[in-house]
This record gives structure tokens, sequence and C-alpha cells, in this order.
């Protein structure tokens, strides 16, 4: 298994991560669930039910809410 890879965008709007402005972003993250893909910023598709989440990228996969979130 890979080590895995350092965000490269912002999964709320899927900007470089490593260009500034991102505090409106840390405040979505905690109530929301991701909406771009952390590593090629494309948009994800994401269901939301009353267990939590899932976000699917196209081209790495789908990523689950964590345990507890709900």
């Amino acid at each position: 298994m890979s080590a895995p890879v350092a965000a490269a965008f912002c999964d709320q709007c899927g900007r470089s991560a490593e260009a500034g402005g991102h505090v409106r972003c840390a405040v979505r993250r905690e109530l929301e669930p991701p909406r771009y893909c952390a590593e090629c910023a494309r948009r994800m598709v994401v269901q939301v039910t009353p267990m939590g989440w899932t976000a699917r990228c196209s081209r790495h996969g789908e990523i689950f809410s964590p345990e507890g979130v709900c």
C-alpha cells in the first residue's frame, strides 16, 4: 500500500492548498463533506445520508465520513 499523498488542493473550494485564504474553508470543513478532490481538484460526487456521507472522485475513488460524525 502506498503512503498517503499530501493534499495539493483544498477539498472545499478546489484551489491550491498552498494558497492562502482558506480560513472560511476550514470553518466549512467542520460541518460539510469535501466537495473537491484534494489530489486533483476535480468536483466530486457527494451523497449525504442520515448516517454520514460519501464523496467519489472519478480518478481517485471514494472516501467516507469519519466514524462519529453524525
